[in-house]
């Protein structure tokens, strides 16, 4: 494999040698761009970084690409989030996921109209308590329940509901 197929853009030669040029303007010998990068890993183009507990290098479109959906399950930390979609007005899909990101991405395969929206996201150490938590909370509240999906009238009570789940996670 040639130095430049890994390249999104081209090397160029400067000075006798192949050099890529970075966003920044910055330039960098092709080669060591090349041997660095073999150790990064990235997901729909954003860098992740070798401390995240799924960190293995290469490119992927989603984490699903990299990992099992049992090695992603595995993983405590992570974000709590909840998206919407213009459709179902004030109805919230509450749900966990390493990267609220990546998993809204996922999401929006199954939309024609790609419309779901992430309302908010949290990072917390234990993503499946914290989850389990706000449905038990929202269900005790007597919120109108279909699966993961909640009926909310009030947005800022669940901003203020995810507010207290993070708190109390991050102790």
């Amino acid at each position: 494999m040639d130095l430049t197929d890994s390249l999104r853009t081209p090397a160029t030669f400067e000075d006798g040698e192949l050099w890529y040029v970075r966003p920044s303007g910055r330039r960098e010998r092709l080669a060591s761009y090349v041997r660095k990068n073999t150790t990064r890993m990235f997901v729909n183009g954003k860098y992740i970084p070798k401390s995240n507990p799924l960190h293995k290098p290469g490119r992927y479109k989603s984490l699903d690409d990299a990992w099992s959906h049992q090695k992603i399950e595995q993983t405590k930390e992570g974000e709590i989030y909840a998206i919407t979609n213009t459709a179902w007005i004030n109805w919230y899909k509450i749900g966990k996921a390493v990267n609220a990101e990546d998993r809204l991405n996922a999401y929006q395969t199954g939309s024609p109209f790609r419309n779901y929206e992430l309302v908010m996201a949290y990072k917390v150490n234990n993503r499946h308590v914290a989850e389990r938590s706000i449905h038990k909370l929202l269900v005790k509240k007597k919120y109108n329940k279909k699966g993961e999906w909640f009926y909310v009238e009030d947005l800022e009570e669940l901003n203020t509901i995810f507010d207290k789940e993070e708190k109390k996670h991050e102790e």
